[in-house]
């Protein structure tokens, strides 16, 4: 199987590079055949994956964090476009957070994740399209998109630089609940349904969690052909500081604040304020008024440690 192996050096605070090694060593020791590219410059990582695509790769690895996963499953959609589908996507996680790995079932230490790409298991998975916010003409996304509270906590995280994963978005977190402006008030249209309401967020998923560690959707299934909604209405600050500990379990649908539901389509549109919002983690826009997203069913083939 001729493998892309896609690492970019700054993922995980630097953690990615020095992981290097360790997985060439475990690709090698599995007799996988592969090239390594290093990442140069932001969308590098969307051109390599598009042009593994085109050279007829068989599958197209990414060591990295959210971020430069959905730089690559973007190149990979585009040369999904025009007719090169043949070449399988999967993340070994490295980097921050580490959602969208997580979600599609990479779970665990680097010589795992490394093995279950000769040995691991197959499986079709969904992929969102988000259009709007400074991407007017779409992007596409593997985990979520987050509007609102998540984003600007997102956009906190990315400043703290002595730690990673969810110890620093909890401290993101609880930063933001202090400096985030009042919720805006939101219509979300989900196929049939609508809801309309000042909403602290709203979390559209493929995958399970976000922020290396809050479950948006824990019961969240990357190729059921439906995105999960987690809609939170707007409650004071200390009861933000509550809800944060349903989130980390994922029971938050137990909550009287929260709305579930699923969908193949989503709109969110700003009636008053404005939207922050992010996919995979990546910034989709600061101050947005309108986002919609569909969901690709089956689009891509993920090779996993066990299908989520």
């Amino acid at each position: 199987m001729k493998t892309l192996l896609i690492l970019n050096p700054i993922s995980g605070r630097g953690y990615a590079e020095k992981a290097a090694p360790k997985i060439e060593a475990c690709l090698r020791a599995s007799n996988v055949d592969f090239e390594l590219v290093r990442t140069e410059y932001p969308w590098h990582a969307a051109e390599l994956a598009e042009q593994a695509a085109r050279n007829g790769y068989d599958l197209v690895a990414v060591a990295s964090g959210d971020g430069t996963a959905n730089e690559a499953l973007n190149g990979l959609m585009r040369a999904r476009a025009a007719g090169f589908n043949h070449t399988a996507f999967s993340l070994l996680p490295v980097g921050t957070g580490n959602d969208f790995a997580y979600g599609m079932g990479m779970r665990g230490d680097v010589e795992t994740c490394c093995k279950a790409l000769t040995e691991g298991q197959r499986f079709k998975m969904d992929v969102g399209l988000v259009k709007g916010g400074d991407y007017p003409e779409g992007r596409y996304f593997g985990n979520g998109v987050g509007v609102g509270f998540d984003a600007a906590v997102g956009f906190e995280a990315v400043k703290i630089r002595w730690t990673r994963g969810l110890l620093a978005y909890l401290i993101a977190a609880l930063r933001t609940v202090f400096i985030y402006y009042q919720a805006p008030t939101v219509r979300v249209t989900y196929d049939h349904q609508e809801l309309t309401q000042a909403s602290l967020m709203v979390s559209v998923m493929n995958g399970q969690r976000m922020g290396g560690g809050f479950f948006m959707a824990p019961r969240g299934k990357p190729g059921d052909g439906q995105f999960d909604l987690c809609i939170a209405s707007s409650p004071g600050k200390l009861r933000i500081f509550q809800l944060i500990t349903f989130f980390m379990k994922g029971t938050q649908a137990t909550q009287p604040e929260i709305t579930t539901a699923q969908a193949r389509h989503v709109t969110v549109t700003a009636l008053k304020g404005t939207l922050p919002a992010h996919c995979d983690g990546e910034t989709l826009c600061y101050a947005g008024q309108e986002l919609s997203m569909e969901i690709i069913p089956q689009a891509l083939d993920f090779i996993t440690i066990a299908q989520p």
